[in-house]
């Protein structure tokens, strides 16, 4: 079947092969514990999926600051490197390439994971209105956020290119940067959270200004063509969504072009997803071919193999991630490619949790 199906069949992605088109895309599972460290559980949970052409991690902070989920994994410490060998390792064996997704949570994060109780870091001082954070001490709700100095951001970009030097050291195959769902360079990027007035924000080629540096940045540790960028222009989550997002990621992605990246990976929101806050006009996905002539990955709701094909096929992808399907199944690959039912699960109230159940535990298909 694979050899029939362009999706199941060989891709090459740069100087990487992989093997088939489905990347398996980024999900905080939250089992890094309050260390923050890559362990044997998380090893065992990548390995099992190691079908998938290649795999992007869960979202991984870049420093202290950058923490806003109670057990995610980080990277920006010496244990942490070491806990993410334990998973580069297990992947390796496989030949399955693995990209690590670079965090800043921003405003989307909390006092309560700051040394000192203090507080979270944005473009601007808005604060995020939704759901609250969760942490050990329950849900707490979100806090107005301390505005950065201009003169802070250097070293917030210093951060990300020594968190891509770690992710080097510990064995990934390249990174990806998160600069979607209303995360830290997203609020620099949209209009709805970045209100400055010095040289990150206000035009649009000023609120690119970080992304741009930080790119610049991981490019001198990784070469271009193992370095990602994710982004989210038609996304309400985090409180996000801008009356000027076609114009602005368009522009984004079109300078983003110029840095011969591995892969633009864009976020679709699927018709069941609530569009955002109403406002201006959405990005296409055709329309990134008219901006970017490079290798764009697409994410959202592709749950089938017919689905995710027709998206090739209209050029609107050369590949597709997959997210959720790949919690349920962890043989996802072999399930597509041989016609197997795929086990179905919507109950996202028990994605994130401490041990392997719902996790680890999940059967393949026999």
């Amino acid at each position: 079947m694979s050899d029939s199906i362009p999706l199941l069949s060989p891709f090459k992605l740069g100087d990487l092969e992989l093997k088939n088109r489905i990347a398996m895309a980024p999900m905080t599972r939250s089992r890094a514990g309050e260390i923050r460290v890559a362990n044997e559980l998380m090893a065992e949970y990548y390995e099992q999926r190691s079908s998938a052409g290649m795999i992007i991690t869960e979202a991984t902070t870049i420093s202290e600051q950058a923490n806003g989920w109670q057990n995610t994994p980080g990277i920006y410490n010496e244990e942490q490197i070491s806990g993410w060998k334990k998973v580069t390792s297990r992947l390796q064996a496989k030949g399955t390439p693995i990209f690590l997704q670079l965090w800043h949570t921003g405003r989307a994060g909390h006092s309560y994971f700051q040394r000192n109780g203090e507080l979270p870091v944005a473009p601007s001082a808005i604060k995020l209105e939704g759901d609250p954070v969760h942490t050990a001490e329950g849900k707490k709700d979100h806090e107005i956020p301390r505005a950065l100095l201009e003169s802070e951001i250097p070293s917030i970009v210093n951060d990300y290119k020594k968190s891509a030097a770690n992710a080097k050291t510990a064995g990934f195959d390249g990174v990806e940067i998160h600069a979607a769902n209303g995360y830290l360079i997203d609020q620099f990027l949209q209009s709805r959270t970045n209100k400055r007035t010095d040289g990150y924000g206000g035009s649009i080629e000023k609120r690119y200004r970080l992304l741009k540096e930080v790119v610049e940045a991981v490019c001198s540790v990784y070469p271009s063509q193992r370095v990602g960028v994710r982004l989210s222009p038609n996304s309400s989550f985090g409180d996000m969504g801008s009356a000027d997002n076609h114009e602005a990621f368009l522009y984004f992605a079109k300078e983003l072009d110029q840095y011969n990246l591995g892969f633009l990976h864009v976020l679709r929101v699927p018709k069941d997803f609530i569009p955002f806050h109403g406002l201006g006009k959405e990005v296409q996905l055709l329309e990134w071919r008219e901006v970017y002539s490079g290798t764009i990955l697409v994410n959202g709701g592709y749950g089938s193999v017919a689905e995710a094909q027709s998206a090739i096929d209209a050029g609107e992808a050369d590949l597709i991630a997959i997210g959720r399907p790949f919690i349920t199944n962890p043989d996802l690959i072999e399930r597509m490619t041989n016609g197997l039912p795929l086990a179905s699960w919507q109950d996202t109230s028990v994605f994130y949790g401490f041990d392997r159940h719902n996790y680890t535990d999940f059967p393949f298909y026999e």
